[in-house]
């Protein structure tokens, strides 16, 4: 019954999503060009022979699937989709050769069919908690398999799901398999009747960030003294970094602070909340002793080198918490707000070996930050939380490429 009434209400949306798109790209966050994808329209031709379709909703899910694409690449057709501009972004220069990337149509029966039809993949993946019903049913109306991989399930979504025992079956009992993040995942999905296996978090196998040595260096240059990072801001955050800055300021006169908010069109309005602080995006160089806003795409490789440790964003106004574990992987030990729901095993590593701070507002961070420019940390053991091998992505490819007819 709740899949029939959100499949009748979802038909009749069309006017209002394309309303909420058309707002979208005012605001940035759609490509006007690229609207007809989010209504299962593709300029683009599908490929001969067998085709994958891998979707992953943003940047984090993008970056930990890399690996299993590339993988992939030369065994079948690949197509990514994603939601955001910026995962687009990053798949314009990260797919294998001859992938091709396209933006996921929007939840609407009629737009889900049309994009079905027209790319006929022989197998759909599915990664952490990227879960639409209509896209999913259409999967199974197409007899297309499909699985679900590096799975997660926050208690909310859990205790949602066993509200709906009738959806849940039909949603997800209806992946040939799932690959649970972890033990605590697993036994999630494992309690809704879904036979789920732990094999562990692809984003701990991920290779680490590239960076230009030579922009790197020149970077570096241009800060002579003490800096750190806050990465993956979200609003709000901003301005307690912001404060925290101001606050280090009396024992560091010439620090740099570079904020890399987590969506870059943002870069003009957390500059003009951070005194006009000069940005990235306009080839505006760091200030000694001013904030630095790096608003640029496919950088933060660049800006994790340049800095001993960072603080990552969306843990302390937003929920969930963002990729801890781009940092580690570098040696970077990482400063937190407390939500870190999205990542709480690789939370509990790096607590564990004394990799992780948490912080709670300006004045903690501030702590936390003059503690470390004091005594830059050796960040070794944050890398070597995951020194994991690149196995978990080779098996994610095997077993996808089993499915296929």
């Amino acid at each position: 019954m709740m899949r029939h009434l959100y499949a009748a209400a979802t038909t009749l949306a069309p006017p209002l999503l394309r309303r909420m798109l058309r707002q979208r790209v005012a605001a940035g966050k759609e490509i006007a060009a690229r609207l007809a994808e989010r209504e299962g329209i593709s300029l683009l031709p599908r490929p001969d022979g067998k085709l994958i379709w891998v979707h992953a909703a943003s940047v984090g899910e993008t970056m930990s699937v890399l690996p299993v694409l590339h993988a992939l690449a030369g065994q079948a057709s690949i197509l990514l989709t994603t939601g955001t501009i910026t995962s687009a972004k990053l798949a314009e220069t990260r797919l294998p050769a001859g992938a091709i990337h396209q933006f996921v149509p929007l939840d609407v029966p009629a737009w889900v069919a049309r994009f079905l039809t027209h790319w006929r993949p022989d197998v759909a993946v599915f990664l952490e908690s990227e879960l639409w019903p209509n896209i999913l049913s259409g999967c199974d109306a197409a007899n297309i398999p499909r699985l679900l991989i590096n799975a997660r399930m926050s208690d909310t979504s859990a205790r949602n799901w066993r509200r709906l025992p009738g959806m849940a079956h039909a949603l997800l009992g209806g992946f040939k398999t799932v690959l649970a993040q972890s033990a605590g995942d697993a036994a999630k999905f494992r309690a809704l009747g879904v036979d789920a296996q732990e094999w562990g978090n692809l984003k701990f196998f991920a290779a680490p960030l590239p960076v230009d040595e030579a922009a790197l260096a020149a970077f570096r240059a241009q800060i002579p003294g003490p800096c750190w990072l806050a990465a993956s801001t979200h609003p709000g955050e901003e301005e307690i970094c912001a404060s925290a800055h101001n606050i280090l300021l009396a024992k560091f006169p010439n620090l740099t602070t570079i904020i890399a908010p987590r969506h870059p069109e943002r870069g003009a309005a957390v500059s003009a909340l951070c005194n006009n602080a000069p940005r990235r995006s306009q080839n505006q160089p760091p200030i000694p002793g001013q904030i630095y806003i790096a608003d640029t795409l496919g950088e933060l490789g660049l800006f994790f080198r340049t800095t001993a440790f960072a603080f990552i964003g969306n843990s302390l106004t937003g929920f969930g918490g963002h990729n801890i574990i781009e940092p580690a992987l570098l040696a970077r030990p990482v400063l937190s707000g407390p939500h870190l729901e999205n990542f709480q095993e690789a939370a509990a590593l790096l607590r564990e070996a004394g990799m992780l701070v948490d912080v709670t507002d300006a004045t903690t961070l501030a702590a936390a930050v003059a503690a470390w420019l004091e005594t830059p940390p050796n960040g070794t053991a944050a890398a070597a939380c995951f020194a994991g091998t690149a196995q978990l992505p080779l098996r994610a490819a095997g077993l996808i490429m089993a499915q296929l007819p």
